[in-house]
């Protein structure tokens, strides 16, 4: 049986149209005798969605009992024995009720299809898998309904249904989405114009990456090499020099002229090795094409305009930007260049931009080192103008103008054999020396036809001929060698600039440094290798490429690096010229890693640092701070023991008020120090539970007067899932640090809500408020703002540090605020709890669809 069918309509945000747009398919399906079956839409009580279900078969729900409750759900099972063409199925991402076979709506699509019915249903952007932390991060909602995005992708068909903001938000005031009691707060949170419009981004980007994928499967498929221009794609050249720059902002600029717009930069290199490119230049380019919005590829080719075509064709690009060239006049006797070569060959479907720079006519530089280096072809070409030159000349000479003289037959060879040493070396001029001087021997030093040589000054002329070729073709060959090793060292010293550089700066990453190892040696990948002994195994410290070898007997390529580190490479073999430049690479890397150690030991011993302050500190605190009271109860206990002095009834209260007051601020004091030791040495271990806010926060207001706070926690609060007794400390602290800061006769307001997961806890002072920049110090251990509270200064400044660290290990989080007209409000965040979450998130999502 062949698998069904799936259509899916898209939207941007709930209410812009995907269920009315499934139904309006499925009418026009009855109407051309489809069978067509509702399997399960809701209307969410929209009167024009609802009157779109009219003449529509529907197969009855599936109703679940669960939790005292019955909710209905697709029946797959009804719809698979009624067997319709098509199906409609809404709200793709929906999670089933507990109880049901498969757990998420999607898996019962997937039943449908492959029993070959035809799916046609619908999802909203902010559901797909990838996009939830972007969602949440533009909406402030996580997402909990969410569908693989694979699933969506192999969808036959995706419709895009789009709509303004502008128009969703009219829509939404009209009440044509949610009821009017829910209309102002959807428009003031959810449907804010700014979520929707990055929504809308979002939706149509996804759609277009889709588009791409359809056409290049399409093109694949059926071998398409013409480039199809359905958006701008431009490729920008780059050979590392200073123009690159230019052409990529040119590139970008054109880009920007057409909607959806897209610049590659791509630099291509040979593969033997080092290149004149400067290694911090092509950085600087790749970071520019990045900034931009671009992005930067590295290609090795032997032929830089075929590689250069071949890999626009490939990406499907429209247009191709390239810089004028940089060589001088005389220099294009050598050839056209590969800005002409690619315009002559790039064909009518692709554009070739030749931008004009600085850098035009300046001469292009030392070449590379491949072309600096006499190659193959320059070798061969060179053989056969030393070998088959003389043939032909002396077919020219023997046929055509037989009595020019022997004088002026060497110059003609000689010019030949000068050409071929030009051409390939030494070695084709030698072999056209040789040739020469037999052609000359054979047919035109007299006698003829024969090797001897009558005229002694023959054999002289002969003999000059044959060393002046040898002395040219030496000359050439020399220059063309220290020409090599110009631009080698010109390229190493680059890199090691580069990497001096780097090493001053400690700028580079090791995954970047090995990035530019691959990069710089054309390698399919890299790894620094190490181990603790000769005899432990190696493991890896860092490694970029695809398969990296997990030991140095298992590379192409491997350097050693100390006694115990070694850097492999796989991909070919170097030569050992590129050795001396992949050891400073080596080295470098060891020097990255060393240093990333060292940064870490720098931490743990500014770990250790703050724990001494603390310990100091605690020092301080017991000898000074805890002092206080302490003197306070000897002072009251020793005169009520005073046989001096008769005490009065209400003044024996009045100490023993005294001593207990003391009392409770000792064990106010004691309790911050062992909580802040405990915090320190990381032995709180936080109880999870779910926990009703009515039962911790009124429990935390015992420690301050009752007449000082004002509480306002709505008994609709969500559960939160927190450890009971370290929310109540945080709290207790946080509002005794309030009241203490506030003004006389002011009242400190303790309010609560939720927002989206999590619940709010924010207590509100109107002291006198803290300053932006110290608002983090106040948090730390033994800090007080103004070094003192108002009053009689006790405290040691642990209240607000024990609070947050105690948030922070039941998984929330405390801030401070300013206070609208003045003061301090403190935001004690906590996560709701999950099952609370579900549920949640059910009625949002009901609300919402």
């Amino acid at each position: 049986m062949a698998r069904g069918k799936l259509r899916i309509y898209l939207g941007a945000a709930p209410g812009v149209g995907k269920t009315y747009a499934m139904l309006s398919e499925a009418h026009r399906r009855l109407e051309r005798g489809t069978d067509c079956v509702v399997a399960f839409v809701e209307h969410h009580g929209r009167s024009r969605t609802e009157v779109m279900l009219h003449g529509l078969e529907q197969v009855p729900r599936r109703e679940i009992e669960y939790r005292d409750a019955v909710f209905t759900e697709m029946d797959v099972d009804a719809v698979l024995r009624r067997a319709p063409a098509v199906a409609l199925v809404d709200e793709l991402a929906h999670t089933n009720v507990p109880g049901l076979r498969n757990a998420k709506r999607w898996q019962d699509l997937e039943e449908l299809l492959v029993a070959g019915i035809d799916v046609v249903s619908t999802v909203n952007i902010q559901h797909l898998e990838s996009l939830g932390d972007v969602v949440e991060s533009i909406t402030g909602v996580r997402q909990r309904e969410t569908v693989p995005d694979e699933v969506v992708r192999r969808a036959d068909q995706i419709e895009l249904v789009d709509m303004s903001p502008e128009a969703l938000r009219r829509r939404m005031a009209h009440g044509n989405i949610y009821k009017p009691d829910k209309v102002d707060a959807a428009l003031s949170n959810y449907f804010r114009p700014g979520n929707l419009t990055a929504l809308r981004e979002l939706a149509l980007l996804w759609v277009a990456d889709r588009v791409d994928e359809h056409l290049n499967e399409y093109r694949s498929a059926h071998r398409v090499s013409k480039i199809w221009g359905s958006r701008e794609r431009i490729v920008v050249g780059l050979t590392g020099g200073p123009e690159g720059r230019t052409l990529i902002r040119r590139g970008v600029r054109l880009a920007e002229k057409g909607a959806g717009g897209e610049v590659l930069g791509l630099y291509i290199s040979r593969s033997d090795g080092l290149t004149a490119a400067s290694p911090r230049e092509l950085a600087v380019q790749r970071t520019l094409v990045e900034d931009l919005g671009g992005t930067f590829h590295h290609v090795v080719g032997e032929d830089i305009p075929a590689a250069l075509l071949d890999f626009a064709r490939g990406v499907n690009a429209t247009q191709i930007v390239l810089g004028v060239s940089r060589r001088r006049s005389w220099q294009y006797v050598f050839g056209p260049g590969v800005g002409a070569t690619i315009a002559r060959d790039s064909g009518p479907d692709l554009d070739v931009h030749l931008i004009t720079h600085g850098e035009v006519g300046k001469g292009r530089g030392l070449p590379v080192a491949r072309g600096a280096r006499l190659g193959r072809s320059r070798v061969v070409g060179g053989c056969l103008v030393g070998v088959l030159g003389p043939i032909l000349l002396t077919w020219l000479l023997t046929s055509i103008v037989p009595e020019a003289g022997l004088a002026n037959d060497m110059l003609l060879f000689l010019s030949l054999t000068v050409a071929a040493a030009l051409l390939g070396g030494l070695f084709p001029a030698l072999a056209s020396a040789v040739v020469g001087s037999l052609l000359l021997n054979w047919y035109f030093t007299p006698p003829v036809d024969t090797l001897t040589i009558a005229d002694g000054r023959n054999i002289v002329a002969i003999a000059v001929f044959v060393g002046v070729a040898v002395a040219v073709a030496s000359v050439v060959d020399l220059a063309a060698r220290r020409t090599y090793q110009a631009v080698r060292l010109r390229a190493e010293s680059e890199i090691l600039s580069f990497l001096a550089g780097n090493v001053l700066r400690g700028e580079t990453s090791l995954d970047a440094l090995l990035e530019r190892v691959r990069e710089t040696f054309g390698m399919e990948s890299v790894a620094l290798l190490e181990r603790e002994s000769d005899v432990a195994p190696w493991t890896c410290a860092g490694s970029v490429g695809p398969r990296p070898c997990a030991a140095p007997d298992e590379a192409d390529v491997d350097v050693p690096v100390g006694d115990h580190m070694a850097m492999a490479l796989s991909g070919r073999v170097l030569p050992a010229a590129d050795r001396r430049v992949l050891a400073a690479f080596a080295a470098q890397a060891a020097v990255v890693v060393d240093r990333q150690r060292l940064q870490q030991e720098a931490n743990q011993a500014k770990e250790f640092a703050e724990g001494n302050r603390i310990r100091t500190a605690l020092l301080a605190a017991v000898s000074h701070d805890l002092r206080t009271p302490l003197a306070g109860i000897k002072a009251a206990v020793t005169s009520l023991r005073s046989d001096d002095v008769e005490w009065s009834e209400e003044d024996q209260v009045e100490l023993l008020e005294a001593i207990e007051d003391g009392a409770d601020r000792l064990d106010h004091l004691v309790g911050n120090l062992l909580d802040m030791s405990r915090l320190q040495t990381g032995t709180v271990t936080p109880i999870i539970r779910e926990t009703d806010l009515d039962e911790v926060i009124p429990m935390a207001l015992g420690g301050v007067p009752e007449d000082s706070v004002d509480l306002d926690v709505p008994e609709s609060l969500p559960m939160v899932d927190v450890d009971r007794g370290l929310l109540e400390r945080s709290v207790a602290n946080v509002v005794e640090n309030a009241v203490k800061y506030s003004l006389p006769g002011d009242r400190v307001l303790v309010s609560a809500s939720a927002i989206a997961e999590r619940v709010e806890i924010r207590v509100v002072d109107r002291g006198p408020g803290v300053p932006d920049k110290v608002k983090d110090r106040i948090f730390e251990p033994f800090q007080r703002h103004g070094d003192a509270p108002r009053g009689d200064g006790d405290g040691v400044g642990l209240g607000l540090a024990v609070a947050r660290g105690f948030a922070e290990a039941i998984g929330g989080t405390l801030h401070a605020e300013d206070t609208p007209g003045g003061g301090l409000t403190m935001v004690l965040a906590v996560k709701t709890a999950p099952q609370r979450q579900r549920e949640q998130q059910d009625a949002s999502s009901t609300v919402m669809s």
